[in-house]
């Protein structure tokens, strides 16, 4: 089912933060839980996920962390949603197989309905449209116009 958890939630202010805040240098997960308030044992993991999917790569080294791995322009909301509902564990009953007839007939495929439509939506959201809504209502940013993606 698709639900905004908390983990789900921090994944894509993580992100976000990464998008709006890197100045051409990776951006550490501490600055991020210090700006955020996202605790590092979500934000350790959902940033390692996050990695292995391609849309962060990390950095090592004492100047280390995290940058986009492709422009924030072609990241989607629906991408980093993908990579955090493989991770959350919880049964979707959706797919319970037990349930009355009016369930499975009706009340779940209009849900799956809505959760394809909503995803659908979250393909035309990028990081970059959230970085711009983050612009305009005055937060302050790491860097002014500098590139996103560093190749």
């Amino acid at each position: 089912m698709l639900k905004l958890s908390k983990k789900m939630l921090f994944a894509i202010e993580a992100v976000v933060d990464i998008a709006y805040n890197a100045a051409g240098e990776p951006v550490q997960s501490r600055d991020i839980t210090a700006r955020q308030g996202i605790p590092k044992r979500y934000l350790e993991q959902t940033l390692q996920q996050l990695v292995r999917a391609d849309i962060l790569t990390g950095v090592r080294g004492p100047r280390g962390g995290y940058r986009l791995a492709r422009e924030r322009r072609r990241i989607t909301l629906a991408d980093i949603v993908s990579v955090i509902r493989s991770m959350e564990t919880s049964d979707d009953p959706i797919e319970d197989p037990a349930g009355s007839p009016l369930g499975k007939e009706v009340v779940r495929p209009l849900w799956r309905e809505l959760q394809e439509t909503m995803m659908k939506q979250l393909e035309h959201i990028t990081v970059e449209d959230l970085c711009n809504r983050a612009r305009d209502a005055g937060l302050r940013s790491g860097i002014e116009e500098s590139p996103d993606f560093i190749i």
